[in-house]
């Protein structure tokens, strides 16, 4: 599991300026965590994260590899907002079952379990994220999640990770009009794996490249995929691969 920072923004204007910046509607803290993502006016991925309201102000849980960019990039865009943004000695703590008294639902998907911000560092848990995250295709940081991501092509509807009511934000224009295709043509989806193949490597429907295998777990894995292109077996490295064209949960 990827090691995560959290952050703590506080002061008068936090509110007002997350919504300004991030892919979903800040109002939505007061149902629990807010899973969102921070976008390039072009519309590409910077970083995907976590909020939830923490007494006046609000934790960010990022991942780790990401912080120091993620807090260098907010403070650019707070200029005299009233904002401080500080790092925090927090642990993140992840768990299935009953939501504990100071922990929140993973917004993501029910099968996700929940997160919690604790002082101390957490146990192995001895949970296959991956596997869980293989099954109910989501994404991770880095991993599926990369500088050319579009949102919208890994899912970030479905993880209710975005909203289209909400106003305007950084890249919204771009995600909007993506949105209103009449179908995306790319993306990430569940396939198929027979045989091995690392991380990473490419998928090819004959000699044409179909897409970008990554995260492997129990004969199914996470790739990217050019829908055109995925039909049939396709290979990558020695493994065959085939996409499974079931909507996923």
């Amino acid at each position: 599991m990827t090691t995560r920072r959290i952050l703590r923004l506080t002061g008068d204007d936090t509110t007002d300026f997350l919504q300004g910046l991030i892919t979903n509607d800040i109002a939505k803290l007061k149902d629990g965590g807010v899973y969102a993502a921070l976008l390039t006016p072009q519309g590409k991925y910077m970083a995907d994260f976590f909020l939830v309201r923490d007494g006046d102000g609000v934790l960010l849980d990022v991942a780790e590899p990401l912080g120091d960019m993620l807090a260098q990039r907010l403070g650019m865009y707070k200029l005299r907002a009233k904002v401080a943004i500080e790092q925090t000695d927090l642990h993140l703590h992840r768990g299935v079952g009953d939501v504990p008294a100071d922990g929140y639902a993973d917004p993501r998907h029910p099968a996700l379990g929940w997160r919690a911000y604790r002082d101390a560092p957490q146990p192995d848990s001895g949970i296959d994220w991956d596997a869980l995250r293989v099954t109910h295709l989501v994404p991770e940081t880095g991993v599926e999640l990369t500088p050319d991501t579009f949102i919208l092509e890994a899912g970030f509807e479905r993880l209710n990770g975005v909203d289209f009511r909400k106003g305007c934000y950084v890249g919204q224009e771009v995600t909007a009009r993506m949105k209103h295709k009449t179908e995306l043509r790319k993306g990430l989806a569940t396939v198929a794996i027979e045989g091995t193949a690392l991380e990473g490597s490419e998928i090819l429907a004959g000699e044409k490249p179909a897409g970008t295998l990554f995260t492997q777990s129990g004969g199914r894995a996470i790739a990217y995929l050019r829908f055109d292109r995925a039909k049939g077996p396709m290979q990558a490295g020695d493994a065959t691969v085939q996409w499974d064209q079931k909507p996923a949960d």
